[in-house]
């Protein structure tokens, strides 16, 4: 069995002397998981940061087993940010959301691209509403997405308001009526080609992370990553 293809590094560990586990995300193949031999050696180290790009060949004997790697480092990323601590910060979160959330070996090519054009942008001005739209897009992607096309009491495509935090539903002022207090705000500028201020910012990342706890950590039996509470706490 053998793959080639440009991917996004997403972690690293030591695996051996001299070896190191890697997991990447490719587009064709999904989140996947080798060994790189060399891949702890000084040389290589400093190569292999969470969101380089890769130009990677997988190969294993059969299909079930962990393979290897042999890497072509095309692209750092972590090394332009360090003078940007949020963007770095954003970097950590999104490699760490695609390792937790992406089952393995699964293909994601929309969500790829993505994710790459994201990552791209890291550092650049909007770059954060970017990221808040990726969260929602990640759990679209899962399995866990929300239904903001219209409200889920009146059916109106407008004017809509609130998120019901049970159902993922859009629901405008009049279908919520009494229930407003209860339910979670939808920041105007997730529409397609709004934009988002401080506080609508802090919402939008409120709703994503209500669902991304409720529903896929509740799923997965596992609390969400850490690196994405480091980057709420940086935006504050």
């Amino acid at each position: 069995m053998e793959w080639r293809d440009d991917c996004i590094l997403l972690a690293t560990r030591p695996l051996g002397e001299g070896t190191a586990l890697i997991e990447v995300f490719s587009g064709l193949h999904g989140r996947y998981a080798g060994a790189l031999r060399g891949g702890a050696s000084r040389k290589m180290a400093p190569l292999l940061q969470p969101g380089a790009q890769l130009d990677a060949t997988w190969r294993a004997r059969l299909d079930s087993q962990l393979g290897s790697f042999t890497v072509e480092p095309l692209r750092g990323r972590a090394g332009a940010l360090l003078s940007d601590r949020l963007a770095l910060l954003g970097l950590g979160a999104v490699c760490a959301l695609a390792r937790y959330a992406l089952p393995e070996r699964q293909p994601y090519p929309e969500f790829y691209r993505h994710t790459l054009a994201l990552l791209d942008r890291l550092g650049e001005p909007g770059w954060l509403h970017d990221y808040a739209l990726w969260e929602l897009t990640l759990l679209e992607e899962t399995g866990y997405g929300l239904d903001l096309s219209q409200c889920a009491v009146t059916g109106a495509t407008h004017g809509l308001a609130y998120v019901s935090p049970r159902s993922g539903r859009a629901v405008t002022p009049e279908g919520a009526g009494d229930y407003a207090a209860r339910l979670l705000p939808l920041p105007e500028g997730l529409r397609p080609g709004g934009t988002l201020d401080a506080e609508g910012l802090r919402a939008a990342l409120a709703l994503s992370g209500h669902f991304l706890t409720d529903w896929l950590a509740r799923a997965q039996d596992k609390p969400l990553p850490e690196a994405r509470a480091r980057l709420l706490r940086a935006i504050g």
